[in-house]
């Protein structure tokens, strides 16, 4: 706890004052987390987002400072206030880029994502990107909904990486969305073609992931006990002799870069990465030089997000979609001798 300044500040003079809320701890949730005793206690609002609030100094103790620590365990009796703050309108401008849209409804959209377009704006992508062609197609429904620099988003694939995403149009989807991604209940299955055939052809990649240490942009798997866990559960859908394959990745966690690592940390690298890949003598030779080209001159990841599933957080639907691989990806197939599944 820390008296520190925030937006409870009696001589804040906003004209537009945050929302607040009152959550008081009853004896069956002693001990529990400050951020999951407010997710439980406050229906309108996920955990993730408490945890926001609290790091923007926007819970505090009715009796004394704001609070810092999500990870404090709340005692009998104590009441907790939280402002949240009103939406704003979001900083990135509509832009009329087209899009291809798999679902859609009052709630949420889901959309399948071409390569090559960055999913909210960032360094060196202020404008372009898929949040930009949202607002614009969305209009006002999306203004402020889980933030204002990234409205609607609630995850997100690498800007060379194609297939399906779904955005929410409203905050109670944002938080139900968030909430099925906390809790590791989306269907994420992603189609990638990496160098080699993976032995086992089945498996389950369990390596935690952290930065690299020589290089900030990309990751590495690192020990137990540091960075963050990271599984991926892998198999074989087709190959080309020894040479390359094709492989289904299922994410149990969602980190950045997550499939591209775990399979070359497996030493078989996915095709066209640029950061992560390699070949081995053995892989070069069972590819041969006129595939091995073809292999090493492919001029982005070959990941796809092939098919998506959650319940609609509204409805209470279960919806999943299918996206068919890009022309570019499955042309890249044929060329290496790569049945796709029907």
């Amino acid at each position: 706890m820390n008296d520190e300044a925030s937006i409870f500040d009696e001589d804040d003079q906003s004209s537009n004052p945050a929302v607040p809320y009152r959550a008081e701890v009853g004896e069956e949730e002693a001990g529990q987390r400050l951020d999951r005793f407010l997710a439980g206690a406050i229906d309108d609002l996920s955990r993730s987002r408490i945890q926001g609030l609290i790091a923007d100094g926007a819970v505090r103790l009715e009796t004394g400072g704001t609070v810092s620590d999500a990870s404090s365990r709340v005692k009998p009796g104590d009441a907790f206030l939280v402002a949240v703050p009103p939406p704003k309108d979001a900083t990135p401008k509509p832009e009329d880029i087209p899009l291809s849209i798999a679902f859609e409804d009052e709630h949420l959209i889901v959309v399948n994502k071409p390569a090559g377009l960055v999913v909210h704006p960032g360094a060196g992508n202020h404008s372009g990107t898929l949040v930009n062609a949202l607002l614009h197609h969305c209009g006002d429904s999306l203004q402020g909904i889980g933030g204002v620099a990234r409205p609607g988003i609630v995850h997100r694939i690498d800007k060379d990486t194609s297939g399906l995403l779904v955005a929410a149009k409203s905050e109670r989807a944002h938080t139900g969305l968030a909430d099925q991604f906390a809790d590791h209940s989306i269907e994420r299955a992603y189609w990638a073609l990496v160098v080699g055939l993976p032995e086992p052809m089945k498996g389950t990649i369990d390596r935690n992931l952290a930065r690299h240490p020589n290089d900030r942009i990309r990751f590495a798997c690192t020990h137990e006990g540091a960075g963050r866990s990271a599984v991926t559960h892998y198999k074989v859908l087709s190959q080309s002799d020894l040479a390359s394959s094709l492989v289904e990745c299922r994410l149990e966690t969602g980190r950045t870069h997550q499939i591209r690592v775990h399979m070359a940390s497996l030493g078989h690298a996915l095709v066209g990465d640029p950061l992560y890949f390699a070949i081995s003598p053995k892989q070069r030779a069972a590819l041969g030089k006129e595939r091995a080209g073809i292999v090493t001159g492919f001029p982005r990841q070959a990941l796809h997000a092939r098919t998506l599933g959650f319940l609609h957080p509204v409805t209470g639907d279960q919806l999943r979609f299918d996206s068919p691989m890009p022309a570019d990806i499955e042309g890249l197939a044929g060329k290496l001798g790569i049945a796709l599944p029907g």
